[in-house]
């Protein structure tokens, strides 16, 4: 039989993609040295997280005194007294604009830099502002032309409303917490007795009032981060229909593979990338541990805060990736990439030029506002479990990205351009 033209251009593309490999290889071992270097010019000055360890154990005292089955928690339970009229003015103005800005990633992720600026000791929304931009990143992620080839439609839905639902139940349970302190600033008194009518945890009651009392920002935040990864683990990571559909499928792990367990800071756009992998998603632990280190990060290395802070604020959040590598990603369907394989093209170049850029459009352009069923309103504190991890954030040695991010992009590359040979 002779050669058809097909099949010669086939195997010009499997040699040029067999050629790639010691390149990626190569890149892996640069990558790791540059991150290394990198993080040890970033590193430096540090600053103080103030954390009050004597403060911490007290609170864990506190909260055990709360868990079911004490008096404490009995009393606390049984009493509700009546709320006065300010306070029920509070609750609905909290209420109306948290559905106002739960609508979607885009939303939500305004709201969280807003709190911060407005109070700059909440630094769980600084925090919570750049992890929800990662969000919308990953959502729009499963609809890029890297990805497009490596799950059916059905797929990319399911794994889009596990993103979506843990950023939308993330922001409907701490949302109202913000809020409830910003009416407490605007007052003069405490609003966090209201705690309760949002069905936030009774973890969360004392660290609040502590807060009111001696704003340790983080002590705040690391609860924070202790109450809503506790808050979605049976909501979403043990909920049946996301393991069953998710977890559980081989097309889960193609996303480590593509880095989606990768959040990234960037230190301004087009510039380096700040950030910290995830193992393993599913385990409770592994995420609060993750999250602290994440904080310690951002608030703990001065380079790293305000390149950060100055990148929020200068490029508003539309969920493309072009916002942070405008060099490498294009929102525009008629700039993108025409090459039916990529893997060569990222590692010949370290930037792609105008009309050549790999597709990563903007969130709403390719995915809609998500309603749900009603939430189940379970208290996740039943033991002391979490308690442990009411402990000092530790800022990590290794977290400068930009290489390591740039591989994950190679890696799903090399697996589309596979792919596309094989179909």
């Amino acid at each position: 039989m002779t050669p058809t033209k097909t099949d010669s251009l086939s195997r010009d593309s499997l040699f040029r993609m067999v050629r790639s490999i010691p390149g990626a290889a190569r890149e892996v071992w640069r990558g790791k040295q540059a991150a290394w270097q990198a993080s040890a010019q970033l590193r430096h000055p540090s600053r103080d997280l103030a954390w009050e360890a004597e403060m911490a154990e007290t609170l864990k005292g506190e909260v055990e005194r709360l868990l079911p089955g004490t008096e404490t928690a009995s009393a606390r339970h049984a009493k509700s007294a009546p709320l006065c009229e300010e306070d029920c003015i509070i609750l609905e103005e909290v209420k109306t604009l948290t559905a106002e800005n739960n609508r979607s990633n885009i939303t939500r992720t305004a709201a969280y830099l807003a709190c911060y600026d407005q109070y700059p000791e909440l630094h769980w929304a600084l925090l919570a502002h750049m992890v929800s931009r990662n969000g919308g990143y990953h959502m729009t992620d499963l609809q890029s032309n890297l990805m497009h080839n490596l799950q059916n439609q059905t797929d990319r839905e399911h794994m889009y409303r596990l993103l979506e639902r843990c950023n939308a139940l993330i922001f409907q349970d701490a949302y109202p917490q913000l809020l409830l302190y910003v009416n407490s600033r605007r007052i003069g008194r405490s609003c966090f007795h209201l705690l309760s009518h949002f069905h936030v945890s009774a973890f969360m009651t004392p660290i609040w009032e502590r807060f009111w009392l001696e704003r340790c920002s983080s002590l705040l935040s690391v609860a924070l981060i202790i109450n809503e990864q506790n808050y979605i683990e049976s909501r979403v990571v043990q909920h049946p229909y996301f393991q069953k559909e998710v977890l559980s499928k081989p097309a889960f792990h193609l996303h480590n593979l593509a880095g989606l367990n990768h959040i990234v800071f960037p230190l301004g756009r087009g510039k380096g990338l700040a950030g910290r992998v995830i193992e393993h998603f599913g385990k409770l632990d592994e995420r609060i541990m993750f999250g602290k280190g994440l904080y310690a990060m951002l608030f703990g290395i001065e380079q790293v805060f305000t390149q950060v802070l100055e990148f929020a604020h200068s490029v508003p959040h539309r969920g493309s990736r072009a916002e942070y590598w405008p060099g490498l990603f294009t929102t525009s369907m008629e700039g993108m990439v025409k090459a039916e394989f990529y893997s060569p093209e990222l590692l010949e170049h370290e930037w792609m030029p105008e009309g050549q850029r790999l597709y990563s459009p903007e969130l709403l352009s390719v995915w809609k506002d998500t309603p749900y069923e009603p939430i189940t309103r379970q208290d996740w504190l039943q033991n002391r479990d979490s308690l442990g991890h009411l402990s000092a954030p530790r800022r990590p040695w290794l977290f400068e990205m930009s290489h390591e991010h740039r591989y994950g992009m190679l890696k799903t590359a090399l697996a589309h351009d596979a792919k596309t040979l094989l179909h």
